[in-house]
């Protein structure tokens, strides 16, 4: 019995270790995933809030179609009343929505406008351009050669030569070759296109309430502050082709120093850089004794 216990405490921990690392979906997941941005926060909210009105629209309507189909049934009424118009009904229907949509417009307003607005200065500029089906990160004004590179989805046997094997933390067909890296507590801009001669995609991260088109020609921008470390998993939320499923995102979010770390030495050495910044933030190997209580 207590070595029963003793490995539940232990798999309960693991648990909780691999998953409080890394932003990804979950299986059997009906929410949204938890907010690493004040702009995801807000979104969060703002579901929850909307609730308030659709809940009680839909179990008001529900009831008054089960009312209409027993008393007004055929049956119950074989001469139908001849009522052609309501006035307090009518007055009702079209104040009650009104009310309605305003109570929703104006949070709604606000987060929109909160979205939309971009800081004027920002901390880091970062270019992500899409392409069938990879995602191109530059650094702006990260020297004379801004730093940058492809990411690409990490294919099952490469896995072991990147070091990225623990698929709790490197999910499949989530995980790239090369993260986006960048600061924690600092705000972000991205310029988002896609490829002169290519289609449109799409920028998305759940966690940070971000999704913005990427369009051939075209340069959009968005922004968000990640409020906590950790990995970030998004995708290409737009329908780009046959391997339009293979297009993950993935930002790996540090401390500054790590930051600053990462960024110089992976002007000169990229894989060097991420194998250094992967050992700092992933740690060694966890191992659980389970001791048995004497």
């Amino acid at each position: 019995m207590k070595k029963a216990y003793a490995a539940l405490t232990a798999l309960v921990c693991l648990l909780f270790a691999s998953g409080t690392y890394a932003d990804q979906p979950k299986p059997w997941q009906a929410t949204l995933q938890p907010a690493a941005t004040p702009i995801m926060r807000e979104i969060h909210w703002f579901e929850q809030y909307t609730l308030w009105f659709i809940v009680p629209i839909t179990l008001f309507v529900l009831i008054l179609l089960i009312v209409v189909c027993f008393k007004f049934r055929a049956s119950a009424n074989p001469v139908p009343s001849r009522t052609s118009h309501n006035t307090l009904i009518e007055v009702i229907w079209t104040v009650g929505p009104v009310l309605v949509l305003l109570l929703l417009a104006i949070p709604s307003f606000n987060l929109l406008t909160a979205q939309l607005t971009l800081p004027e200065n920002p901390d880091v500029t970062i270019k992500a351009t899409a392409t069938q089906w990879q995602w191109n990160y530059e650094y702006e004004g990260s020297g004379d050669s801004p730093l940058a590179f492809d990411s690409y989805l990490l294919k099952d046997q490469d896995r072991a030569a990147a070091g990225k094997e623990d698929k709790s933390i490197y999910p499949r067909l989530l995980a790239v070759d090369n993260e986006l890296v960048l600061p924690v507590n600092k705000t972000v801009r991205v310029l988002v296109t896609a490829a002169p001669t290519d289609v449109i995609h799409a920028f998305a991260m759940p966690s940070f309430g971000i999704k913005i088109d990427a369009v051939p020609g075209r340069l959009n921008e968005t922004w968000f502050k990640a409020e906590r470390e950790g990995l970030f998993y998004g995708q290409c939320s737009e329908l780009c082709g046959k391997d339009h499923a293979f297009m993950p995102i993935a930002i790996r979010v540090v401390s500054e120093d790590k930051y600053k770390q990462w960024l110089s030495a992976a002007a000169s050495d990229l894989p060097g850089a991420y194998k250094t910044l992967m050992a700092a933030t992933d740690g060694p190997a966890k191992t659980v004794d389970v001791a048995e209580a004497q």
